[in-house]
């Protein structure tokens, strides 16, 4: 896992997994168990609960108690930094689209170079 000095790391880390990017997408509609997760998921309970550990670290998640359970929720502002550092890629990509644009309008292709 990221260093805990490294927070875009370790978001970029969590975030690598389709199940745990599934539970946050679960948890931005609100609140859940880790019952109320796994039945969304053909995992087990165990492994959404390891799932939600490294979510947890990362800091994209909550764990709250409301009496015996522990609801988890979202937690944005670690989202927000990554969606910061990749919009200091977006020049790069409009540029690399415009020049396709250009491209398919002329009719050139990559021999004609």
């Amino acid at each position: 896992m990221a260093r805990d000095d490294d927070p875009l790391s370790a978001t970029f880390a969590a975030l690598s997994h389709p199940t745990r990017r599934g539970i946050l997408a679960r948890l931005s509609e609100g609140e859940a168990t880790v019952n109320e997760l796994a039945a969304g998921f053909p995992v087990t309970g165990q492994a959404v609960s390891q799932h939600l550990q490294v979510l947890e670290r990362a800091g994209l998640i909550e764990r709250g108690r409301t009496g015996q359970l522990r609801p988890s929720r979202l937690v944005g502002d670690p989202l927000g930094e990554a969606v910061e550092w990749l919009l200091g890629y977006r020049r790069f990509w409009e540029d690399s689209f415009d020049r396709l644009d250009e491209r398919l309008a002329g009719g050139e292709t990559a021999a004609d170079d």
